[in-house]
């Protein structure tokens, strides 16, 4: 079982990589970090968010949120506002600035990711996120049975 795990983590981390670097030319052609582009693309469409929602619902640790929304915030691409509910927490929006490379880069990293996956059928996406599922539940069912001890 260790070096058949081993395998299998292996080859995602490796899935994973892969598709950073082939995704990370059109992310960077648009002047943006993935982390960067994952706040821009969460944001898109929607009016804003809190820190914690925007933690929710991108790949970025919560130690870097701060960091990446700042530099967005540098950029012109953010704005955050304090909650009128809890003046600890901040409220992230996209400016107009912010609003039009979401309209700009969107398309153009999507396209690009659309390029790897060509050749899959129905079938091939049913059983991928199957088995993406399966894990990603596994993953979540073992880290609340068994909570980072501090």
């Amino acid at each position: 079982m260790g070096e058949r795990y081993l395998k299998s983590v292996r080859l995602l981390a490796e899935c994973l990589q892969g598709f950073e670097r082939f995704s990370g030319e059109s992310v960077r052609a648009c002047g943006l970090t993935h982390a960067q582009f994952d706040i821009i693309a969460t944001l898109g469409n929607t009016p804003g968010m809190t820190y914690k929602e925007l933690g929710e619902r991108t790949l970025i640790t919560k130690g870097t949120l701060t960091g990446v929304i700042e530099r967005l915030e540098q950029k012109g691409l953010v704005a955050r506002e304090r909650s009128s509910e809890d003046k600890r927490s901040f409220f992230v929006r996209l400016t107009p600035k912010g609003d039009e490379t979401f309209h700009q880069a969107f398309p153009v990293v999507v396209a690009q990711g659309k390029k790897l996956f060509e050749t899959y059928s129905e079938a091939d996406f049913a059983d991928l996120d199957a088995s993406l599922l399966k894990l990603r539940n596994l993953i979540a069912g073992a880290a609340a049975a068994d909570p980072p001890h501090s």
